[in-house]
């Protein structure tokens, strides 16, 4: 997921310095919703993980 947002990124980054706005905008809106849901899920496992380590070691 993290891959596909650094891929939109670049993506973003290309379109703009060629001057097209809309898929920039387009691009770069898609590689932020796909970076933050990548945050989101590696909280989600890091939380879960710790849960885990927690109760094996009870």
């Amino acid at each position: 997921m993290l891959k596909w947002a650094l891929i939109f990124a670049v993506i973003s980054l290309v379109a703009g310095m060629f001057g097209f706005t809309g898929m920039a905008a387009g691009a770069a809106g898609i590689a932020k919703v796909l970076f933050v849901l990548f945050l989101l899920v590696a909280v989600v496992f890091l939380v879960l993980g710790y849960k885990g380590v927690r109760a094996i070691s009870r």
